[in-house]
């Protein structure tokens, strides 16, 4: 059963590495006008808008990795709690037309980030099962 463990871990991982990234790949092309914008509305000093970059491009491939997964998961549950104060908090009690919760998806981001920092990369990893963080 461990190695089902291990690629069940492996597809956390990569899955939450990947959708992540895309974010991250997003505001390399584009810039990171959008958070600059966020970040002074809520009177917070400018550099940490780039903070972005680190919970959208480092952490997702850390995990994609399976190198300092757990630092990287950790790092994108900060990234989403971030978000959700600057940009959601609005949103936390509403429900989509669809029925469920308004923010479902940066829910699950959430949860599985905390998941990953949890449970650890396994074995199928770059850092292998053993380690602090990962």
């Amino acid at each position: 059963m461990q190695g089902s463990t291990d690629l069940g871990k492996l597809v956390l991982r990569v899955v939450l590495g990947v959708l992540i990234l895309f974010h991250g790949v997003s505001k390399l092309i584009l810039g990171p006008g959008y958070v600059l914008g966020v970040v002074a509305q809520a009177g917070l000093p400018s550099f940490i808008a780039y903070g972005v970059y680190i919970g959208e491009v480092v952490a997702p491939v850390l995990l994609i990795l399976g190198l300092l997964a757990r630092l990287g998961a950790v790092i994108i549950a900060i990234n989403m709690v971030v978000a959700l104060a600057l940009v959601h908090v609005s949103q936390l009690i509403s429900l989509a037309n669809t029925g469920g919760w308004a923010l479902e998806l940066q829910g699950m981001y959430l949860g599985t980030a905390i998941a990953i920092a949890l449970l650890g990369a396994g074995r199928f990893s770059v850092g292998g099962s053993n380690g602090r963080w990962n």
